[in-house]
């Protein structure tokens, strides 16, 4: 299949989802209306009703329902839509990370992805279908690996008293992690971005991106492990393909396999960036 329509809305402009929806049928479909609609949201779904994370909107399938007089809709968490394209994706927007292995294709996927927030979702295969397991966790509690992170952590649960993965996995969370390793050299921070951090020749800049990816890396494979992922992990999310260079050549799969006893069982998973 191929995209049809592909509109970009910002959410600054609008009261509401319900609007855009409007606001997309009227200007990019016309008089033509689609029976059935799939929406993928950044939130958690709960009795089919999403409520975003980052920003404060609400929105439900009985609702679009009612609005548009659609035959039927049907609202899933952003990277569960994520964990069904995984499978499906062409090869030209993928890119190995680590070994080239063989994954076993009647084991889950795993997606996780650092944007806005951390997004998690599983996939089990089975005969009758791929059935996805959204999920939240990257709300799960951010687990040290070393003093460095120790300190990382003491630091980000001064602040906000409990310290997520999103807290540090994320655009706002890598400016935070840049912030306690400033704080920790004591130099004073002056990026305020994501994006001109992962830019940036600064030293702290470039050892940010270099802990960015090695908790990444941890993550992903306590993730792995939860899931029981042998069918793969993929690595989805805006930031990724901004530091595929460190990505790919830093600590992010040796993390990912430092898992003591089961460091051989996860040695076997491959893990994917989807470009």
């Amino acid at each position: 299949g191929h995209l049809r329509h592909p509109k970009t809305y910002a959410t600054q402009d609008f009261g509401s989802l319900t609007e855009i929806v409007a606001t997309y049928l009227e200007t990019a479909m016309g008089r033509k209306r689609p029976e059935r609609v799939v929406l993928a949201v950044a939130g958690p779904l709960v009795d089919g009703e999403i409520e975003l994370t980052n920003i404060d909107w609400r929105i439900s399938e009985g609702e679009l329902v009612g609005a548009f007089e659609f035959e039927k809709v049907r609202l899933l968490n952003d990277f569960g839509a994520q964990a069904l394209a995984a499978p499906h994706l062409p090869a030209d927007t993928l890119r190995r990370i680590g070994p080239d292995l063989r994954p076993s294709p009647t084991c889950p996927i795993v997606v996780v992805g650092a944007g806005t927030g951390f997004g998690v979702a599983g996939l089990v295969r089975s005969d009758r279908g791929d059935l996805v397991l959204q999920a939240e966790g990257g709300h799960a509690a951010f687990a040290p690996s070393d003093d460095v992170e120790i300190e990382i952590f003491r630091i980000l649960k001064a602040r906000f008293g409990r310290v997520s993965i999103e807290r540090i996995l994320s655009g706002a969370g890598m400016v935070d992690l840049y912030g306690a390793l400033c704080e920790m050299a004591g130099e004073t921070p002056h990026l305020t971005t994501g994006q001109a951090i992962t830019t940036s020749k600064d030293p702290q800049a470039l050892a940010t991106v270099a802990r960015f990816c090695a908790i990444l890396g941890s993550v992903a494979g306590d993730i792995a492990l939860t899931y029981g992922a042998r069918g793969g992990v993929y690595v989805a999310g805006g930031i990724a393909p901004q530091i595929l260079e460190p990505l790919m050549q830093g600590d992010f799969r040796a993390r990912f396999e430092a898992k003591g006893r089961m460091s051989s069982y996860i040695a076997d998973i491959p893990t994917t960036l989807i470009t």
